[in-house]
This record gives structure tokens, C-alpha cells and sequence, in this order.
């Protein structure tokens, strides 16, 4: 389980600055602040160790974990041109790797689960729904390693979200709950519970968005910023 540090003290000040930007903004998710500090540091620690992160969510939680795939699989704010000379050489040879060169993207990399239709419908046919986000992790977190699992669900009670967390742990996964303040049952799987401040569903989920956005910027930044 990865300690929680709650200090800003060892974070650059570009990154320091974004976080600032954010709650100077928005001054009420400044109570998100170190939880948001401890998921950059885990996820940065998997990203550069070789490793992948997990998300999996319901809904418009489902939503967001695609959009955060958005922000860190391709450029977000930063470009993000190819640097490995041997890809690069070997693509010179081929008549279209001048286009690949010139235009592909170094990405992060990051699985939502749930994004294989056919996958997730014939789990959800044969055999019990709510395993289907453990079903698809599991396919992966055997040799896949070091790897984050980020469950998103405003209330943390989602079963299917449970259930990979849970998996997630068994298999030595960092593990990350995006919720509401109460936090549910998600918290007490979680290395990190990031609690977000908000009084309904729509509130909760308003929150999430300005908060995953620094951090998706943070983590860009800390890979691909100056």
C-alpha cells in the first residue's frame, strides 16, 4: 500500500502552480487537495515504472473515466512528439512513416474497462453482471505490473466497481476511489479515497470534472512539460 503523504513539500512549483490555479478558481475543492496530490503521485510512480492505469465507472462515471483515457492517452494541453530513435528509424523506411513520425502522439497508458462491447455483453449474458468489470481486470492485472485501479462512483457503493477494487487488491493493484465526501464502501478498499465535496449526484459529479482535469494536467506536465 503506497503512503498517503499529505505535504506538498517535495512537488515542483509548476505543479504546485496548476493546483493553485485550480483552487484559487474554485476555492471550495481545495478540501480535495491532498487526496488529488496522492493519486499524481501513485499514478506518476505506475506511469513510470512501465505500468498501466485501470478505470472503471457507471454512467456518467463511466463517462469520466473515458474522458480522463482522453486527456492522457493523446496530447491534452502539451505536445507530445515521438522520441524513441529506433521507432523513428525504422518508420523513415516505410513509405507512410514520415506521416506517423510527424503526426502520432507519445500517449499514457490507460484502460477503462468496460470499453469492450462485445466483452462486457456476453459476460453480462452468461454469467453475473456484476463481475464484469473483475472479469476484464483480470484478463490484465496477473501480468501487468505495476498497474493503479481508479474506481469512479459518486456514491461508493457501485457493486461492479466494488468488485474489481477488490480484485484490484488481491492482486497487489494501487487502489483509488473517487467518490462523494461519505465515500461508501470504495473507501475502506482504497489506498487513496479521493473524496469530492458535493451534496447530490449532479453536484458530486460537477466536482470531479475541474478536479481529474488538474490532474490529468499535472501528470502531463510532470511527463512532457518544459
Amino acid at each position: 500500500m503506497p503512503e498517503q503523504k499529505s505535504s506538498t513539500g517535495d512537488l515542483p512549483e509548476n505543479i504546485l502552480d496548476l493546483a493553485r490555479q485550480l483552487f484559487t478558481r474554485l476555492p471550495h475543492l481545495s478540501v480535495a487537495g491532498d487526496d488529488m496530490f496522492a493519486c499524481f503521485r501513485a499514478i506518476v510512480d505506475v506511469f513510470e515504472n512501465g505500468g498501466v492505469l485501470f478505470i472503471c465507472g457507471n454512467g456518467g462515471s463511466f463517462a469520466d473515466a473515458g474522458h480522463i483515457k482522453g486527456e492522457l492517452a493523446k496530447s491534452f494541453e502539451r505536445p507530445r512528439p515521438l522520441t524513441n530513435t529506433d521507432v523513428i528509424d525504422t518508420l523513415e523506411k516505410y513509405d507512410m512513416g514520415r506521416g506517423l513520425i510527424d503526426n502520432l502522439q507519445i500517449g499514457l497508458p490507460v484502460i477503462v474497462l468496460g470499453e469492450s462491447h462485445s466483452l462486457r455483453s456476453a459476460w453480462e449474458n452468461d454469467c453475473d453482471p456484476e463481475l464484469v468489470y473483475a472479469q476484464e481486470l483480470n484478463t490484465f492485472a496477473g501480468c501487468v505490473k505495476p498497474a493503479a485501479l481508479l474506481g469512479i462512483s459518486t456514491s461508493g457503493n457501485a457493486k461492479n466497481v466494488i468488485a474489481a477494487m477488490t480484485l484490484a487488491r488481491a492482486y497487489g493493484l494501487t487502489t483509488i476511489s473517487f467518490t462523494c465526501r461519505d465515500g461508501g464502501q470504495l473507501t475502506e478498499l482504497a489506498d487513496i479515497p479521493w473524496r469530492v465535496p458535493g451534496n447530490t449526484t449532479a453536484e458530486v459529479q460537477e466536482n470531479q470534472v475541474p478536479l481529474y482535469h488538474t490532474l490529468c494536467r499535472m501528470i502531463e506536465t510532470h511527463f512532457f512539460g518544459a
